[in-house]
Order: structure tokens, then sequence, then C-alpha cells
């Protein structure tokens, strides 16, 4: 009896240590999902908000009545329709210009084994660990120079140009697509250019799906980029269109979060839609078999 006890004993004293182990992680993670839910609720709550109420009132203060017109003037006032428009021109050209030139540079450097490919990701590398701010008059000049400045195309060419990462992450796809697929084609007649097209672009899919995604979340939430090559109101963006709200007086918070409760939808649809597509394919890869 007493050998029974003293194995219940040590059993319950193991099960209440593991328990008493788990409790650092799992504070650990309520305090991380409080630090992304709180600034929520009080965009949410602020939202709903006279400008008089939000300022005498506390951030998690209920408003007595909910104002709906800060939705209409945020989206009229601060002009989202036209930003989302403008938005979305930037994020087609871009995503398919991302794609294309992502595709082709990873193919070329992932099949080609030569010195000067070598050479090329060292650059894309070195480029790639260089701060973008250390950049930016040189590249402000180009731009000026080739008469892109205050239009839609500046920060299309930028943001196709600049995304190294994208071409890592294809690359990192190709190294599990089998050589023996291109040869067996190459043997058959097909060149690069119809090896590219027909059998390497269409096993990419997964990467694709991944790279549009990232690409979609930065694009939308640049504000730097759009403020600083596209300063005319006409061509405000997302991530824009709410500066119109802060002046020299102060900023209409109750209007400003409105406005990004209405950026964050679009945003929260396609997450949804697309979350299981996105943490398998980022992590698709990664492990050679």
């Amino acid at each position: 009896m007493k050998s029974t006890e003293t194995k219940v004993n040590k059993k319950v004293s193991v099960k209440f240590t593991r328990a008493l182990l788990q409790v650092p992680k799992y504070a650990v993670l309520i305090f991380c999902c409080l630090l992304v839910i709180i600034p929520l609720v009080v965009v949410l709550i602020g939202a709903f908000k006279t400008h008089d109420e939000y300022i005498s009132t506390g951030v998690f203060e209920l408003p007595s009545v909910p104002q709906f017109e800060n939705f209409k003037i945020a989206f009229i006032n601060g002009k989202v329709m036209q930003g989302l428009l403008n938005t979305a021109i930037i994020l087609a050209v871009s995503c398919f210009g991302t794609i294309i030139t992502g595709t082709m540079t990873a193919f070329v450097l992932q099949r080609f084994r030569t010195i000067f490919t070598r050479g090329v990701k060292a650059v894309f590398l070195f480029a790639s660990l260089l701060p973008n701010i250390s950049m930016q008059v040189t590249v402000f000049q180009i731009v000026s120079k080739l008469g892109m400045y205050d239009s839609l195309a500046a920060p299309c060419v930028l943001y196709i140009g600049t995304d190294i990462i994208s071409i890592y992450i294809f690359m990192q796809f190709l190294d599990n697509i089998s050589l023996s697929l291109d040869e067996s084609a190459f043997l058959d007649g097909a060149g690069y250019p119809r090896i590219y097209w027909s059998i390497i672009l269409p096993l990419l899919r997964p990467a694709i799906a991944t790279v549009l995604v990232i690409k979609f979340v930065s694009i939308y939430n640049d504000f730097y980029t759009p403020n600083l090559y596209m300063p005319s109101k006409e061509l405000g963006v997302v991530s824009t269109a709410l500066y119109r709200f802060i002046g020299p007086y102060g900023a209409k918070w109750e209007i400003i979060f409105a406005g990004i409760i209405i950026c964050i939808i679009p945003t929260l649809i396609i997450f949804l839609c697309l979350q299981k597509s996105i943490y398998s394919n980022l992590v698709t890869g990664s492990v050679k078999e």
C-alpha cells in the first residue's frame, strides 16, 4: 500500500511540476497577444467617438453614442476610395513584375552555377544587408532624372527592382525541383525559355502564392515610399490617405481610427482566406528530402 501511495504521489508531483513549467510559456503568449489586441481595441473604440469625447474620456471607455459619421468622413474626405484604386494599380503592376523578374532571376541563378551567377548572388546578399535609408538620396536622384517622380510608376519600379527577398524564396523552392525535368525537356527539344514557362513557372505556384501575400502586405502598409515619391494628393494611396487629417494644430484621431478600420478590412479578408496557404507555403522547401 505504501509503495502504491508513493508511486501515486510521484506521478502527481511530476504532473504538477510539468504544469508549473508551462506557466511561463503561456504567460509570454498571453502577453504577446495583449500587445497585438490592445491597440486594435483602442482603435476600434476611438473610431466611434466624437472629437470632444475622445479628448475627455479614457481610451478604453465606450462611446455614449456610436458615431458612424466618422467612417463616412474618413472615406469621403480622406479619399480612401481613390487611395484604394491607386493602391490596387500599384499592387497589380508590382506583384506581376516581381513574379516575372523574380522567377526568371532565380531560375538563372539556381540552374546555372557559374562564376558570374555566384558573383551576382554575392552582390544581392551585400545589397540586402545595406540599410535602405542609406541609399535614398541616390535612388531619389535616379527617379527624378528618369521623370518618374510624382507618378505611379515610381513606387512600381522601386517595389519591383528592390525585392531581393523574393528571389531567395524562389531559389529555395527551385532547390526542390529536380534537374532531371529540365534535362528531359531539353532532350525533347525544348529551349530554356520553354522550360521556364512550361515547367519551372507552374511548379513555383506555392512560392508565388507566398511572395504575393508578403508583397501585398508590405506594399499595402508602406507609407514612406508613396509619401516621398508621390506627394500629390491626387496620387494618394491607402497608407497616405489618412495623413490628410493630421495638421499643424492637431490631429482628428477619431477620423483617423475610423479610416484605419476601413483600411484593415481588405487585408483582413485576404489573410483569413489565404492563411492556410501562407503558413504551409512559408515552410515548404525549407527542408530537402
